[in-house]
């Protein structure tokens, strides 16, 4: 891959002060969420009463499915519940949680999963029971005493997926776990979203002009600081793109590379910017990232081709060279075996959607 010059960038003053390390975390943060795209969002209200429980099959991919999604396009899509009012147990792979009011969880895959409250009760499906698109207002879907256990609370939770393209930027993707659950109730930063969900809340009981919209943008938020919570609770001596960002040497590194991912970095000049030998970089963005500097800034630079060509009518052959290839032959070849499909079908694609 042939990198494309640019002007040369004076790191000799850079530091590596604690304040820097948290900036630039935050800027590396900031230029994936920037190209995030929560887009396609889609939720319904899921109001049961008594003994209930839905089936584990990920059951949200027939919604997905039904958008005329491709695969591709699937596979950056985000299932969440969040629990406007009373409780229930979710239950995946082997794994189970209660969720109580304030909580929210988001699949980044798609994992399939169960819902539910009490034992024994029927099994619903209450994607199937949803009215055809497109929707005017919030679905509603009451299900009333299943089985007449007054002493199980009503639920309400908001249901649904979002469009997360920055799914499709590796290191992201490969440092999320199945599943991302934030409890509001007891975080004291989370004071905003409990008002969120009140809000969410008040939407639905009091259906007001432009709702729909309102609460397709307090979703998307939601989803950004779960991201950002996610990233604040990764634990010093974690794996991933999530440690590398509280990493001082791997932290400033990415924050030069999302800065400018146009210059022609090397692992020398990287280096010199982290005040580490090259040997050590290298062996740092291995045992952390399981990547090189290198390749890193290619895994960058292919993504934010993506968003290009998902987002802009500009053409290929320079999209390829603000990529860094040579010519629009090797960005194809380069593209396709990051994404599966060549860059004019991964275009159409995303057009589709």
């Amino acid at each position: 891959m042939s990198a494309i010059a640019s002007p040369a960038r004076d790191t000799s003053a850079l530091s590596t002060s604690a304040a820097d390390v948290t900036q630039n975390s935050r800027d590396v943060l900031s230029d994936v969420l920037r190209t995030i795209r929560l887009s396609g969002a889609l939720q319904f209200c899921f109001m049961p009463t008594g003994t209930w429980k839905t089936d584990d099959a990920p059951a949200l991919a027939e919604l997905i499915s039904g958008d005329g999604a491709s695969k591709a396009a699937s596979s950056h899509t985000v299932p969440f519940h969040i629990v406007v009012e009373g409780s229930c147990w979710l239950k995946m792979d082997g794994l189970h949680v209660d969720l109580e009011e304030g909580d929210i969880v988001a699949f980044p895959f798609g994992s399939g999963h169960q819902l539910g409250a009490g034992e024994g009760g029927p099994t619903i499906c209450p994607v199937r029971d949803l009215p055809p698109k497109p929707w005017r207002s919030l679905p509603i879907l009451r299900y009333d005493d299943l089985r007449g256990d007054d002493g199980v609370a009503r639920l309400r939770m908001l249901c649904g997926y979002l469009h997360c393209e920055a799914m499709n930027f590796r290191p992201l993707r490969e440092a999320l776990p199945p599943l991302l659950h934030l409890r509001c109730a007891e975080s004291d930063r989370s004071s905003w979203l409990r008002a969120a969900i009140r809000q969410i809340a008040l939407e639905t009981d009091h259906p007001q002009s432009g709702g729909l919209s309102l609460l397709e943008r307090l979703t998307e938020i939601t989803f950004i600081e779960m991201l950002r919570q996610q990233i604040a609770a990764t634990p010093h001596d974690a794996v991933g793109w999530l440690a590398a960002l509280a990493d001082p040497a791997l932290g400033r590194c990415l924050a030069l590379i999302h800065d400018d991912p146009r210059h022609e970095w090397s692992v020398q000049s990287l280096a010199a910017a982290a005040g580490l030998s090259r040997s050590t970089l290298a062996e740092r963005f291995e045992a952390v990232l399981q990547t090189s500097p290198i390749r890193y800034l290619r895994d960058w630079r292919l993504y934010l081709a993506s968003v290009a060509l998902s987002t802009s009518g500009k053409p290929i052959a320079a999209i390829a060279y603000d990529s860094g290839y040579g010519t629009e032959a090797a960005f194809n070849r380069a593209f396709s075996r990051a994404y599966g499909l060549p860059p004019a079908a991964w275009r159409q694609m995303a057009r589709s959607l």
